[in-house]
């Protein structure tokens, strides 16, 4: 792969790389097309990436179908997908790993120990490799965009992530390859999340700012679920990711619940409108 990359943009083409972890869906494909549009070559990655996953995580039972997810990129107009086995990612001996310092400690890293530096390491091996001038993800895993990104600028890495819309559901699930773990009744359910973002919208649209009183709205509106356990529900800088006091910059809410033993997580981004306004944008 690494040589057909540099074949491409030896010819001049700008490179696209999206990568995943497979089990595609509409959200993947929404940053393929996004892709299609800025650039002239678009890769596709993917790989389930063990270093992610915690010893008590779902790594191996993770769905794959990778004929399937072929045929999918096939349709979508992907020049090349880059599937690599796990022995050529991670020789025997391997022993280098690549941690955000800060960043990386809050939430999905407090719950998910290690699993930052696993993404971390995961995304330079593939930008070493495929050499994109842009990388696309998508906003629903916020906090690792944002470390992806502080590891572009810290490493000084010549790749642009551009960062894409959540895809939802028509009932506001956030598009997820988890979610086919959900039963009948837990998909119903798992709708919790998105309705607690709407709740907490809500709020900030008539004026409230107080970072707790939001989060007090989201963890009722999780509570009141039976199936539905709250994980985190907090107010955080979108710079950061620490929490916030007041909503007084751009900011997010984040949520990861668990709906019976699957873990979902998603965001509400609010922005602050032109300087010297009050107003905030929200985007779901």
């Amino acid at each position: 792969m690494k040589e057909y990359a540099r074949g491409a943009r030896g010819e001049g083409r700008v490179i696209g790389l999206v990568p995943t972890m497979g089990a595609l869906h509409e959200g993947h494909t929404a940053l393929v097309a996004r892709a299609r549009q800025e650039c002239s070559h678009v890769i596709a990655s993917v790989f389930v990436n063990p270093k992610q996953f915690g010893p008590k995580e779902d790594y191996k039972k993770y769905p794959r179908n990778l004929e399937k997810d072929a045929e999918k990129l096939a349709a979508v107009g992907v020049d090349a997908l880059f599937a690599p086995e796990t022995a050529d990612v991670y020789p025997d001996g391997f022993r280098t790993y690549v941690s955000v310092e800060g960043i990386s400690e809050r939430l999905e890293g407090r719950s998910r120990p290690g699993h930052f530096r696993g993404v971390a390491t995961v995304v330079l091996k593939l930008f070493e490799i495929v050499e994109p001038h842009f990388a696309y993800f998508g906003r629903k895993d916020a906090q690792q965009v944002r470390i992806i990104s502080a590891m572009v600028h810290d490493l000084n890495l010549d790749t642009e992530i551009v960062v894409c819309p959540v895809v939802r559901e028509a009932d506001g699930l956030a598009l997820s390859s988890r979610n086919a773990y959900l039963s009948a009744e837990e998909r119903k359910a798992a709708t919790v999340l998105h309705r607690a973002l709407v709740a907490a919208r809500s709020e900030l649209s008539v004026g409230m700012r107080d970072a707790l009183q939001l989060q007090t709205v989201m963890r009722r509106t999780i509570e009141a679920e039976p199936l539905a356990t709250v994980d985190y529900a907090e107010i955080v800088s979108a710079d950061t990711f620490e929490p916030m006091i007041r909503v007084a910059q751009l900011s997010y809410a984040v949520l990861a619940v668990f709906v019976g033993k699957t873990r979902l997580i998603d965001n509400l981004l609010i922005e602050p409108s032109p300087a010297g306004s009050q107003e905030f944008a929200f985007q779901l």
